[in-house]
């Protein structure tokens, strides 16, 4: 049986290792996003990829698109001005190709990184509800 002292030892030291561990994460993904950042093509881009967590070997990044919303959807509220564009319109191919590829350049930027072996994409909430709090309360200032 462990006295108390012992045993608030080993919780303590525990606990610093886990807070060390998130630390390390933390700096991990923030290290992995000033990358994108640096890098002139994908920081030009109006939709800024980024890193949103590590899990193992697993960068999760941000996406405009899923199964739930289409690529079309994706550059409507990247560029408001294509909802006028008819379906057919060159424009609407040419910006997907570019958002593809921006999407591409972004995942090999991460995957250079040691220790990343996979990317998984996520929806990027967050950006779609900043959007629409911002033309909600855009004055026009």
């Amino acid at each position: 049986m462990m006295s108390d002292s012992k045993q608030f030892v080993l919780v303590m030291v525990v606990a610093t290792l886990f807070v060390g561990w998130l630390g390390w994460r933390g700096f991990e993904v923030i290290s992995l996003n000033e990358r994108l950042k640096a890098d002139e093509i994908v920081s030009s881009y109006p939709y800024q990829h980024r890193v949103l967590r590590v899990e193992g070997n697993t960068a999760i990044m941000s996406s405009l698109r899923s199964l739930t919303t289409s690529t079309q959807q994706a550059l409507e509220a990247v560029f408001p001005s294509m909802k006028n564009l008819g379906d057919n319109n060159r424009e609407w191919q040419r910006a997907e190709r570019e958002l593809a590829q921006l999407q591409a350049r972004s995942a090999e930027i991460v995957l250079e990184s040691p220790g990343i072996d996979r990317i998984r994409w996520e929806l990027d909430r967050n950006w779609y509800h900043l959007q629409t709090m911002k033309s909600k309360y855009d004055t026009g200032l």
